[in-house]
Protein backbone atom coordinates (compact mmCIF):
# COMPACT_ATOMS: atom_id res chain seq x y z
CA UNK A 1 0.00 0.00 0.00
CA UNK A 2 2.66 2.75 0.81
CA UNK A 3 4.75 1.36 -1.98
CA UNK A 4 1.48 2.73 -4.22
CA UNK A 5 1.23 6.22 -2.72
CA UNK A 6 5.06 6.75 -3.29
CA UNK A 7 4.44 6.15 -6.55
CA UNK A 8 1.95 8.45 -7.11
CA UNK A 9 4.04 11.46 -5.39
CA UNK A 10 7.11 10.42 -7.57
CA UNK A 11 4.21 11.04 -10.29
CA UNK A 12 3.09 14.32 -8.92
CA UNK A 13 6.54 15.61 -8.03
CA UNK A 14 8.13 15.30 -11.58
CA UNK A 15 4.26 17.99 -12.71
CA UNK A 16 6.14 19.90 -10.38
CA UNK A 17 2.86 20.81 -8.25
CA UNK A 18 2.76 22.50 -4.98
CA UNK A 19 3.00 20.93 -1.39
CA UNK A 20 -0.73 21.74 -1.15
CA UNK A 21 -2.69 19.80 -3.53
CA UNK A 22 -6.55 20.30 -3.37
CA UNK A 23 -7.50 17.99 -6.68
CA UNK A 24 -4.34 15.13 -6.04
CA UNK A 25 -5.60 11.69 -7.98
CA UNK A 26 -7.95 9.72 -6.67
CA UNK A 27 -5.47 7.23 -6.26
CA UNK A 28 -4.37 8.33 -3.07
CA UNK A 29 -7.64 7.50 -1.91
CA UNK A 30 -8.38 4.58 -2.88
CA UNK A 31 -4.94 3.44 -2.03
CA UNK A 32 -5.98 3.49 1.40
CA UNK A 33 -8.31 0.67 0.97
CA UNK A 34 -5.77 -1.40 0.53
CA UNK A 35 -4.38 -0.96 4.44
CA UNK A 36 -3.76 -4.30 6.13
CA UNK A 37 -2.58 -2.66 9.75
CA UNK A 38 -3.39 0.95 10.74
CA UNK A 39 -2.57 2.84 13.55
CA UNK A 40 -5.08 5.42 15.19
CA UNK A 41 -4.54 7.85 17.28
CA UNK A 42 -7.37 9.39 19.38
CA UNK A 43 -6.68 12.87 21.77
CA UNK A 44 -8.38 14.17 25.06
CA UNK A 45 -10.55 16.38 23.08
CA UNK A 46 -12.33 13.67 20.91
CA UNK A 47 -12.92 11.38 24.02
CA UNK A 48 -14.59 14.00 26.03
CA UNK A 49 -17.91 15.92 26.58
CA UNK A 50 -18.49 19.73 26.67
CA UNK A 51 -17.60 19.95 30.48
CA UNK A 52 -14.03 18.30 29.72
CA UNK A 53 -15.33 14.68 31.20
CA UNK A 54 -14.48 11.60 29.61
CA UNK A 55 -17.71 11.05 27.17
CA UNK A 56 -19.45 7.18 27.20
CA UNK A 57 -21.19 7.86 23.61
CA UNK A 58 -17.60 9.25 22.34
CA UNK A 59 -15.37 6.19 23.88
CA UNK A 60 -18.32 4.12 22.76
CA UNK A 61 -18.43 5.47 19.25
CA UNK A 62 -14.67 4.94 18.91
CA UNK A 63 -14.47 1.73 19.98
CA UNK A 64 -17.32 0.59 17.38
CA UNK A 65 -15.43 1.94 14.75
CA UNK A 66 -12.31 -0.16 15.35
CA UNK A 67 -14.60 -3.42 16.07
CA UNK A 68 -15.64 -2.62 12.60
CA UNK A 69 -11.92 -2.77 11.37
CA UNK A 70 -11.05 -6.16 12.62
CA UNK A 71 -14.22 -7.69 10.95
CA UNK A 72 -12.98 -6.48 7.95
CA UNK A 73 -9.47 -8.16 8.36
CA UNK A 74 -8.17 -5.04 9.38
CA UNK A 75 -5.32 -4.96 12.08
CA UNK A 76 -5.75 -2.05 14.39
CA UNK A 77 -3.23 -0.48 16.94
CA UNK A 78 -4.92 2.04 18.93
CA UNK A 79 -3.06 4.89 21.01
CA UNK A 80 -4.94 6.73 23.38
CA UNK A 81 -4.91 10.26 25.28
CA UNK A 82 -7.06 10.77 28.53
CA UNK A 83 -5.23 8.64 31.24
CA UNK A 84 -4.43 12.29 32.66
CA UNK A 85 -7.71 13.46 31.93
CA UNK A 86 -9.45 10.54 33.95
CA UNK A 87 -7.27 11.16 36.54
CA UNK A 88 -8.56 14.70 37.12
CA UNK A 89 -11.94 13.62 36.98
CA UNK A 90 -11.76 11.29 39.94
CA UNK A 91 -9.75 13.66 41.92
CA UNK A 92 -12.04 16.00 41.21
CA UNK A 93 -9.60 18.76 39.37
CA UNK A 94 -10.91 20.51 36.81
CA UNK A 95 -7.81 22.29 35.47
CA UNK A 96 -4.28 20.53 34.10
CA UNK A 97 -1.60 20.73 36.71
CA UNK A 98 1.42 21.75 35.71
CA UNK A 99 3.26 20.40 38.28
CA UNK A 100 5.41 16.84 37.46
CA UNK A 101 3.99 15.00 40.48
CA UNK A 102 0.85 16.38 40.11
CA UNK A 103 0.42 15.26 36.29
CA UNK A 104 2.09 11.66 37.44
CA UNK A 105 -0.47 11.50 40.57
CA UNK A 106 -3.24 12.18 37.94
CA UNK A 107 -1.75 9.89 35.29
CA UNK A 108 -1.54 6.89 37.83
CA UNK A 109 -5.00 7.42 39.08
CA UNK A 110 -6.75 8.01 35.71
CA UNK A 111 -4.22 4.87 33.68
CA UNK A 112 -6.64 2.19 35.22
CA UNK A 113 -9.80 4.25 34.91
CA UNK A 114 -9.30 4.37 31.38
CA UNK A 115 -8.59 1.02 30.51
CA UNK A 116 -11.01 -0.19 32.37
CA UNK A 117 -13.06 1.67 30.02
CA UNK A 118 -12.15 0.31 26.99
CA UNK A 119 -11.58 -3.36 28.16
CA UNK A 120 -15.35 -2.94 29.00
CA UNK A 121 -16.90 -1.46 25.26
CA UNK A 122 -14.42 -3.72 23.92
CA UNK A 123 -15.44 -7.02 25.51
CA UNK A 124 -19.38 -6.27 23.93
CA UNK A 125 -17.30 -6.78 20.73
CA UNK A 126 -15.43 -9.92 22.00
CA UNK A 127 -12.53 -8.58 21.63
CA UNK A 128 -9.85 -8.35 24.11
CA UNK A 129 -7.08 -5.23 24.70
CA UNK A 130 -3.99 -5.22 26.22
CA UNK A 131 -2.35 -2.29 27.79
CA UNK A 132 1.26 -0.92 26.66
CA UNK A 133 2.98 1.77 28.12
CA UNK A 134 5.97 3.38 26.76
CA UNK A 135 8.70 6.15 27.00
CA UNK A 136 11.39 7.31 25.12
CA UNK A 137 14.14 5.50 26.57
CA UNK A 138 12.02 2.30 25.66
CA UNK A 139 12.27 3.13 22.11
CA UNK A 140 15.46 4.32 22.46
CA UNK A 141 17.23 1.26 24.10
CA UNK A 142 18.01 -1.62 21.62
CA UNK A 143 17.07 -4.26 23.42
CA UNK A 144 13.81 -2.46 25.17
CA UNK A 145 12.97 -1.52 21.86
CA UNK A 146 13.15 -5.24 20.51
CA UNK A 147 10.98 -6.36 23.58
CA UNK A 148 8.66 -3.62 23.22
CA UNK A 149 8.42 -4.75 19.32
CA UNK A 150 7.69 -8.24 19.77
CA UNK A 151 5.40 -7.88 21.99
CA UNK A 152 3.40 -5.81 20.38
CA UNK A 153 3.53 -7.99 17.07
CA UNK A 154 2.64 -11.16 19.48
CA UNK A 155 -0.15 -9.26 21.33
CA UNK A 156 -1.23 -8.70 17.14
CA UNK A 157 -0.66 -12.25 15.92
CA UNK A 158 -3.51 -13.42 18.69
CA UNK A 159 -6.21 -11.11 18.08
CA UNK A 160 -5.50 -8.61 20.94
CA UNK A 161 -5.63 -5.19 20.29
CA UNK A 162 -2.95 -2.99 21.55
CA UNK A 163 -3.67 0.10 23.20
CA UNK A 164 -0.76 2.60 24.21
CA UNK A 165 -0.04 5.58 25.76
CA UNK A 166 2.67 6.86 27.33
CA UNK A 167 3.88 5.91 30.73
CA UNK A 168 3.56 9.10 32.29
CA UNK A 169 3.62 8.14 35.95
CA UNK A 170 7.41 7.38 35.36
CA UNK A 171 8.11 9.76 32.35
CA UNK A 172 10.31 13.34 32.96
CA UNK A 173 11.29 15.35 29.99
CA UNK A 174 14.83 13.41 29.89
CA UNK A 175 13.02 10.61 28.92
CA UNK A 176 9.35 11.34 27.19
CA UNK A 177 8.23 11.05 23.97
CA UNK A 178 7.10 14.47 23.99
CA UNK A 179 3.39 14.05 23.47
CA UNK A 180 1.26 10.96 22.03
CA UNK A 181 0.82 12.54 18.14
CA UNK A 182 4.59 11.75 18.23
CA UNK A 183 4.21 8.36 20.25
CA UNK A 184 1.25 7.28 17.49
CA UNK A 185 3.89 8.16 14.79
CA UNK A 186 6.54 6.16 16.09
CA UNK A 187 4.14 3.11 16.80
CA UNK A 188 3.47 3.15 13.41
CA UNK A 189 6.88 2.69 12.23
CA UNK A 190 7.59 0.09 15.10
CA UNK A 191 4.63 -2.21 13.80
CA UNK A 192 5.33 -1.71 10.00
CA UNK A 193 1.41 0.28 9.66
CA UNK A 194 0.62 1.13 6.41
CA UNK A 195 -1.41 3.81 7.88
CA UNK A 196 -1.07 6.06 10.83
CA UNK A 197 -4.65 8.15 11.47
CA UNK A 198 -4.64 11.21 13.94
CA UNK A 199 -8.19 11.63 14.56
CA UNK A 200 -8.71 15.28 16.29
CA UNK A 201 -11.66 17.53 16.60
CA UNK A 202 -11.05 19.19 13.07
CA UNK A 203 -11.06 17.63 9.56
CA UNK A 204 -7.67 17.95 8.82
CA UNK A 205 -5.45 20.84 8.26
CA UNK A 206 -7.51 24.33 7.20
CA UNK A 207 -6.39 27.09 5.37
CA UNK A 208 -7.60 30.40 6.94
CA UNK A 209 -9.04 33.77 4.31
CA UNK A 210 -11.07 36.07 3.93
CA UNK A 211 -13.84 36.50 1.83
CA UNK A 212 -14.27 39.17 -0.50
CA UNK A 213 -17.15 40.89 2.33
CA UNK A 214 -14.36 40.29 4.91
CA UNK A 215 -15.53 37.26 6.91
CA UNK A 216 -13.25 35.04 8.08
CA UNK A 217 -12.87 31.42 5.99
CA UNK A 218 -11.21 28.50 6.15
CA UNK A 219 -11.30 25.55 4.05
CA UNK A 220 -9.72 21.93 4.39
CA UNK A 221 -6.72 21.25 2.75
CA UNK A 222 -7.49 17.28 1.27
CA UNK A 223 -3.59 16.29 0.61
CA UNK A 224 0.06 17.48 1.44
CA UNK A 225 2.72 16.34 -0.36
CA UNK A 226 5.51 17.13 2.66
CA UNK A 227 5.61 18.88 5.52
CA UNK A 228 7.27 22.03 5.47
CA UNK A 229 7.85 25.40 7.73
CA UNK A 230 5.12 26.90 5.23
CA UNK A 231 2.87 23.80 5.76
CA UNK A 232 3.87 24.28 9.88
CA UNK A 233 2.72 28.25 9.38
CA UNK A 234 -0.85 27.06 8.51
CA UNK A 235 -1.33 25.44 12.04
CA UNK A 236 -2.52 26.98 15.05
CA UNK A 237 -1.48 26.85 18.80
CA UNK A 238 -1.46 24.18 21.45
CA UNK A 239 -4.71 22.50 22.45
CA UNK A 240 -6.89 22.74 25.29
CA UNK A 241 -5.92 22.68 28.84
CA UNK A 242 -6.84 19.08 28.62
CA UNK A 243 -4.55 18.49 25.62
CA UNK A 244 -1.00 18.63 25.26
CA UNK A 245 -0.97 18.60 21.30
CA UNK A 246 -2.37 20.87 18.51
CA UNK A 247 -1.97 20.92 15.23
CA UNK A 248 1.83 21.78 14.58
CA UNK A 249 2.17 18.62 16.71
CA UNK A 250 0.46 16.03 14.33
CA UNK A 251 1.95 17.80 11.36
CA UNK A 252 5.59 17.15 12.96
CA UNK A 253 4.47 13.75 13.93
CA UNK A 254 3.21 13.02 10.41
CA UNK A 255 6.38 13.94 8.58
CA UNK A 256 8.37 11.51 10.63
CA UNK A 257 5.88 8.95 10.06
CA UNK A 258 5.59 9.62 6.46
CA UNK A 259 9.50 9.71 5.85
CA UNK A 260 9.47 6.07 7.30
CA UNK A 261 6.99 5.19 4.58
CA UNK A 262 4.26 5.22 6.71
CA UNK A 263 0.69 7.08 4.92
CA UNK A 264 -1.04 9.65 7.60
CA UNK A 265 -4.46 11.08 7.71
CA UNK A 266 -5.48 13.99 9.98
CA UNK A 267 -9.37 13.57 10.25
CA UNK A 268 -12.19 14.35 12.65
CA UNK A 269 -12.69 11.81 15.67
CA UNK A 270 -15.86 12.87 16.87
CA UNK A 271 -17.36 11.98 12.79
CA UNK A 272 -18.65 8.60 13.98
CA UNK A 273 -17.68 7.13 10.59
CA UNK A 274 -14.25 8.94 9.36
CA UNK A 275 -12.24 5.84 9.95
CA UNK A 276 -14.65 4.12 7.70
CA UNK A 277 -14.77 6.33 5.19
CA UNK A 278 -10.86 7.39 4.25
CA UNK A 279 -10.61 3.68 4.50
CA UNK A 280 -13.06 3.56 1.74
CA UNK A 281 -11.12 6.07 -0.58
CA UNK A 282 -13.39 9.53 0.52
CA UNK A 283 -11.96 12.42 0.71
CA UNK A 284 -12.29 12.72 4.24
CA UNK A 285 -9.17 14.84 6.45
CA UNK A 286 -5.88 15.76 5.36
CA UNK A 287 -3.28 13.08 3.66
CA UNK A 288 0.01 13.08 3.99
CA UNK A 289 1.94 10.93 1.44
CA UNK A 290 4.35 8.39 2.36
CA UNK A 291 7.75 8.26 1.03
CA UNK A 292 11.10 5.76 1.25
CA UNK A 293 13.81 8.34 2.75
CA UNK A 294 16.37 5.37 3.78
CA UNK A 295 18.48 3.00 2.57
CA UNK A 296 17.88 -0.64 3.73
CA UNK A 297 21.01 -2.17 3.09
CA UNK A 298 21.92 -4.69 6.14
CA UNK A 299 19.39 -5.33 9.01
CA UNK A 300 16.23 -3.34 7.97
CA UNK A 301 14.72 -2.90 11.59
CA UNK A 302 18.20 -1.78 12.62
CA UNK A 303 18.09 1.01 10.27
CA UNK A 304 14.71 2.17 11.22
CA UNK A 305 15.59 2.08 14.99
CA UNK A 306 18.94 4.44 13.96
CA UNK A 307 16.96 6.47 11.65
CA UNK A 308 13.55 7.57 13.66
CA UNK A 309 14.14 6.60 17.51
CA UNK A 310 17.04 8.22 18.77
CA UNK A 311 17.59 11.87 19.10
CA UNK A 312 20.83 13.37 17.93
CA UNK A 313 23.87 14.14 19.58
CA UNK A 314 25.82 16.33 17.44
CA UNK A 315 26.50 16.33 13.74
CA UNK A 316 29.64 15.56 11.38
CA UNK A 317 30.31 17.65 8.00
CA UNK A 318 31.69 15.33 4.98
CA UNK A 319 33.43 16.16 1.56
CA UNK A 320 31.91 15.16 -1.92
CA UNK A 321 33.72 12.06 -1.84
CA UNK A 322 32.62 10.68 1.41
CA UNK A 323 28.84 11.76 0.36
CA UNK A 324 29.05 9.67 -2.70
CA UNK A 325 31.35 6.76 -0.79
CA UNK A 326 27.98 6.73 1.46
CA UNK A 327 25.35 7.02 -0.76
CA UNK A 328 26.38 5.25 -3.61
CA UNK A 329 28.70 2.90 -2.68
CA UNK A 330 27.53 1.62 0.85
CA UNK A 331 30.54 1.79 2.47
CA UNK A 332 31.69 3.59 6.05
CA UNK A 333 32.31 6.63 6.67
CA UNK A 334 36.40 7.20 7.14
CA UNK A 335 38.34 10.09 8.90
CA UNK A 336 39.65 11.46 5.71
CA UNK A 337 35.79 12.55 4.32
CA UNK A 338 35.50 14.39 7.58
CA UNK A 339 35.57 18.28 7.44
CA UNK A 340 33.67 19.21 10.70
CA UNK A 341 32.38 18.14 13.88
CA UNK A 342 29.54 19.92 15.21
CA UNK A 343 28.61 19.82 18.93
CA UNK A 344 29.99 17.31 21.42
CA UNK A 345 29.54 14.19 22.38
CA UNK A 346 31.22 10.18 23.47
CA UNK A 347 31.72 6.99 21.79
CA UNK A 348 28.74 5.27 20.59
CA UNK A 349 25.99 7.99 20.37
CA UNK A 350 23.89 9.02 17.75
CA UNK A 351 25.03 11.76 15.18
CA UNK A 352 23.75 13.47 11.95
CA UNK A 353 25.92 13.46 9.01
CA UNK A 354 25.63 16.26 6.79
CA UNK A 355 27.46 17.74 3.28
CA UNK A 356 29.38 20.31 3.25
CA UNK A 357 26.23 22.50 1.95
CA UNK A 358 23.86 20.75 5.07
CA UNK A 359 21.89 18.57 3.83
CA UNK A 360 20.83 15.94 5.79
CA UNK A 361 22.87 12.42 4.25
CA UNK A 362 22.59 10.20 7.16
CA UNK A 363 22.47 9.30 10.77
CA UNK A 364 25.04 7.01 12.93
CA UNK A 365 26.64 5.45 16.17
CA UNK A 366 30.03 6.82 16.26
CA UNK A 367 33.00 5.14 16.81
CA UNK A 368 35.07 7.53 18.55
CA UNK A 369 34.08 10.91 20.53
CA UNK A 370 33.92 14.40 19.21
CA UNK A 371 36.99 15.49 20.07
CA UNK A 372 39.07 12.50 19.07
CA UNK A 373 37.14 12.92 15.46
CA UNK A 374 38.15 16.55 15.60
CA UNK A 375 41.79 15.02 15.84
CA UNK A 376 41.95 12.65 12.89
CA UNK A 377 39.24 14.16 10.25
CA UNK A 378 40.82 14.77 6.98
CA UNK A 379 43.15 11.87 8.02
CA UNK A 380 44.14 8.42 5.78
CA UNK A 381 43.53 5.39 8.54
CA UNK A 382 46.76 4.55 8.34
CA UNK A 383 47.84 7.54 10.30
CA UNK A 384 45.00 7.35 13.16
CA UNK A 385 48.01 5.44 15.22
CA UNK A 386 50.61 8.28 15.14
CA UNK A 387 48.25 11.31 14.95
CA UNK A 388 46.00 9.87 17.84
CA UNK A 389 47.84 6.58 19.33
CA UNK A 390 45.35 3.91 19.17
CA UNK A 391 44.69 1.55 17.36
CA UNK A 392 41.57 1.14 15.33
CA UNK A 393 40.22 -0.45 12.06
CA UNK A 394 39.84 3.67 11.54
CA UNK A 395 36.21 3.73 10.63
CA UNK A 396 34.45 6.83 12.10
CA UNK A 397 31.05 5.57 11.61
CA UNK A 398 30.75 1.44 10.16
CA UNK A 399 28.30 1.03 7.56
CA UNK A 400 26.17 -1.50 9.80
CA UNK A 401 25.44 1.49 12.28
CA UNK A 402 24.83 3.83 9.58
CA UNK A 403 21.63 5.26 7.82
CA UNK A 404 21.66 6.82 4.74
CA UNK A 405 18.05 9.15 4.55
CA UNK A 406 17.29 10.80 1.64
CA UNK A 407 14.15 12.86 2.61
CA UNK A 408 11.55 14.81 1.00
CA UNK A 409 10.04 14.91 4.41
CA UNK A 410 12.68 16.13 6.12
CA UNK A 411 12.14 19.74 6.01
CA UNK A 412 11.15 19.81 9.65
CA UNK A 413 11.24 16.47 11.45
Amino acid sequence: MARSLRQKNAENNSEGESVFMAGESRGYRTALAQAKKVVLKVGTRVLVDSRGRPSDERFQALVDQIADLTKKGITPVLVTSGAVGAGMQALGWTSRPTDLHDLQMAAAVGQSRLMSRYESLFARHGLVVGQVLLTADDLKNRTRHLNARNTLNNLLRHGVIPIINENDVVSVNEIKVGDNDMLAALTSILVDADLLVLLTTTNGLKRMGVSESGRKTSKRIPYVERVTRDVLKLAGGKGSELSTGGMASKLQAAALAARAGVCVVIGDGRNNNTVQRLLMGDDVGTLIGAADNFSVVGDRGKKRWLAFFHRTRGAIVIDDGAVRALEERQKSLLPVGVLKVEGSFGVGELVSVRCRQGRLIARGLTEFDSELILKIKGRKTGEITEVAGINSSGEVIHRDNLVILRSKHGDVA
